[in-house]
């Protein structure tokens, strides 16, 4: 349903119901609390002004996710972007090694990052992440294996078990 002609009722119903799904997203995907909440905001703006008629539950979570990903990828090539330190004491890691594991994750390219999280954090299938990606199918399966690489380099796999 597109949210500009219904009930405010509506539209917060959507934004509490996708709210933290697409801030972990992002990021996941910025490494900034303060980036994730301007995209967070943004993907909801435009969801309000120009979302489609969702056929589903599951085409409206793809829909968020899939402008919340363009939105991050767009700040990235932005020219003005800078470079900020990450602050994860808002991504949730109920343990040392969790967090460690996070840090680890963070300091990944943004293509191996936005992968791993869509893929672990989020639940998607390879497939789904290619279609909220525009990445092609391989692509998606080459970019986790590359960063699983790079993850076990640096952690020890006995400490954290198979990824």
């Amino acid at each position: 349903m597109a949210y500009k002609s219904c009930r405010p009722e509506d539209f917060e119903a959507l934004v509490t119901k996708h709210e933290n799904r697409l801030y972990r997203s992002a990021l996941a995907i910025t490494g900034n609390i303060s980036d994730a909440e301007d995209i967070v905001q943004e993907v909801f703006l435009r969801a309000y002004e120009r979302a489609p008629a969702f056929e589903s539950e599951e085409h409206e979570k793809a829909w968020l996710i899939r402008v919340t990903v363009n939105l991050c990828n767009s700040q990235w090539r932005s020219p003005w972007r800078k470079r900020r330190g990450m602050l994860l004491d808002s991504y949730p890691a109920s343990e040392p090694k969790q967090h460690e594991l996070l840090e680890q994750i963070m300091l990944l390219p943004t293509k191996y990052r936005t992968v791993i999280h869509l893929f672990y954090y989020e639940g998607y299938s390879i497939k789904d992440i290619a279609e909220l990606t525009g990445y092609k199918e391989s692509t998606v399966r080459s970019h986790l294996t590359r960063a699983r690489q790079k993850l076990k380099s640096v952690l020890k796999e006995d400490d954290y078990g198979s990824l």
